[in-house]
């Protein structure tokens, strides 16, 4: 069997690595019957600290195709992605393409499959933000309907696709496979966690456990909306008179921030380059508090037991609101102001929705039965 995995963005890197190992795994023990999976790098998400990087720390495969389509705005680069993983995906010939989560290259790969006909699977599927003017909830919906297997990481996705009237059908002749496994990053969190614990030293941040506030910033409806950033970035400056800050910052991030609002907004701020995964999660793990606009964190924070507020009006990860651990502030201080000062850890997690580590497993699995 010939899986072609086609990956992009960081977030893409840290679940393939999980389906990755799994794979190998199983090939240790099935040599008479293993699964070639072939990895196409599209270049959406690279330089040395943001992408090699992650290949190196998770173990994850060399990329066996790198398409270096990235520096263009979303139609070209969906475009250019387009042309060249149709070259590839024609000259592999694989049985399965897998996509994960929401971004350009997850689209194009999904195009490219469904109109060479090839079976496609979409890892992190049914998410739901409700907010079409986002790229990444396009990109998921079209995703989602030319899928022929749907491998969801919550309940709640199961439900989002059910109320859309999924499964279809995806051939014309055969209705979608649609499951609930779990979420693919909990599996990387948990393999990695006592590593990240015991070999990173917070030491090199200056920083103690539980005595300061970690802040990530670079969706572009904050990014590129003035108003918006002066909301964030003069909470944090409060912030910073109790808390210590530290907030990687990508350098065209900073860019911009210097061209519009002014670098004295960043003052007081502990500004660091963008780390790699695994010092990531040992930030993220020992903070009071996460600040972030990103999909991933509020789902990492949740599962480090660290509470979450998001930059954001929405989310897909409602399930992290409903209990508790994440608090939707969008762009205004006071109310960014007001969840940090009533921040607080819930009693239980009782009603764990994400699934127990082992979604890569259940994932492989499915796939082989399905051969």
């Amino acid at each position: 069997m010939k899986i072609l995995t086609i990956l992009g963005a960081r977030p893409q890197f840290i679940k393939a690595s999980a389906l990755s190992r799994i794979i190998a795994q199983y090939n240790q023990s099935n040599q008479h019957e293993m699964i070639n999976e072939v990895i196409v790098h599209s270049g959406q998400h690279f330089d040395s600290n943001m992408s090699d990087v992650f290949f190196e720390q998770l173990g994850i495969p060399k990329p066996n195709h790198h398409l270096g389509v990235s520096g263009v705005g979303h139609g070209v680069m969906t475009g250019r992605m387009l042309e060249k993983l149709e070259s590839v995906t024609q000259m592999e010939m694989p049985d399965w393409v897998l996509v994960y989560g929401d971004t350009n290259t997850t689209l194009a790969g999904a195009l490219v499959a469904a109109k060479l006909h090839i079976p496609l699977i979409h890892v992190e599927a049914g998410l739901r933000s409700n907010n079409l003017a986002m790229p990444e909830e396009v990109n998921r919906v079209l995703t989602d309907r030319i899928s022929t297997v749907l491998f969801c990481p919550t309940q709640g996705a199961i439900n989002n696709l059910k109320a859309e009237g999924y499964p279809f059908f995806c051939t014309g002749r055969e209705l979608q496979n649609i499951h609930n496994v779990g979420d693919v990053m909990l599996d990387v969190i948990q393999h990695y966690s006592d590593e990240v614990h015991d070999k990173i030293d917070l030491s090199r941040w200056k920083v103690s456990e539980r005595e300061y506030v970690l802040c990530t910033l670079h969706r572009a409806e904050n990014t590129n909306d003035e108003s918006r950033m002066r909301g964030i970035l003069s909470a944090l400056q409060q912030i910073s008179k109790k808390w210590r800050v530290i907030m990687p910052l990508h350098p065209r991030t900073r860019k911009v921030i210097d061209k519009t609002i002014g670098g004295d907004f960043l003052k007081g701020l502990n500004i660091v380059d963008p780390v790699p995964y695994l010092e990531m999660q040992r930030l993220e793990m020992s903070a009071h508090t996460i600040l972030t606009d990103s999909g991933g964190m509020q789902k990492e924070a949740f599962f480090h037991d660290v509470p979450c507020i998001t930059l954001r009006d929405e989310t897909e990860w409602v399930e992290t609101v409903e209990l508790g651990w994440n608090v939707l502030a969008g762009a205004y201080s006071e109310r960014i102001l007001a969840a940090l000062d009533s921040v607080k850890c819930p009693d239980t997690k009782a009603d764990y929705p994400y699934g127990r580590g082992d979604a890569a497993e259940k994932i492989i699995q499915q796939i082989l039965d399905l051969k």
